[in-house]
């Protein structure tokens, strides 16, 4: 199972090996144990591009899922890309008031579970279905590990 991280924001620093780790335990919960995923870790400019580009929507979102194999063929072992906007699960977790490692974990949820073939905009039974599985996945990998650091909280 291999998971890649990439991220060039200086707003904050990955954890990359707790990210990676939190990533294939939820591949593993999904029965996806020998997928391939990238995590995309990315500002609002670059999201709303991607999000133009491929949803034509002009605006950003806080998660996009790329997925690379229908779930039904199996063949292929790169699932897809999950990539998730920064500034916006910042602003989400201020809402929420929660830590920005929940949001990065919920967003990382939401979009693995697109990837796996889960789709809420299908019909609100499956807007249910993807529900239920987020929290329970959430719950069950939880307490987590930081994912990611402030840029703020890392100077001396």
């Amino acid at each position: 199972m291999c998971v890649s991280i990439q991220c060039r924001l200086k707003s904050v620093s990955v954890r990359e090996a707790a990210l990676r780790r939190v990533t294939r335990k939820l591949l593993r919960l999904l029965d996806e144990a020998g997928a391939e995923v990238c995590v995309a870790l990315v500002g609002d400019t670059r999201m709303r591009r991607l999000n133009r580009t491929y949803r034509n929507k002009d605006r950003t979102t806080d998660v996009l899922a790329f997925a690379y194999r229908e779930v039904k063929s199996g063949v292929a072992p790169l699932l897809g890309d999950v990539v998730i906007s920064i500034p916006v699960a910042r602003r989400q977790a201020k809402a929420c008031s929660h830590s920005l490692d929940e949001e990065v974990l919920r967003l990382l949820i939401h979009g693995v579970l697109h990837l796996a073939g889960y789709d809420h905009e299908r019909s609100r039974q499956q807007a249910r279905r993807m529900q239920r599985k987020e929290t329970e996945l959430f719950e069950t990998l939880t307490p987590l590990p930081a994912l990611v650091v402030e840029a703020c909280s890392l100077a001396p």
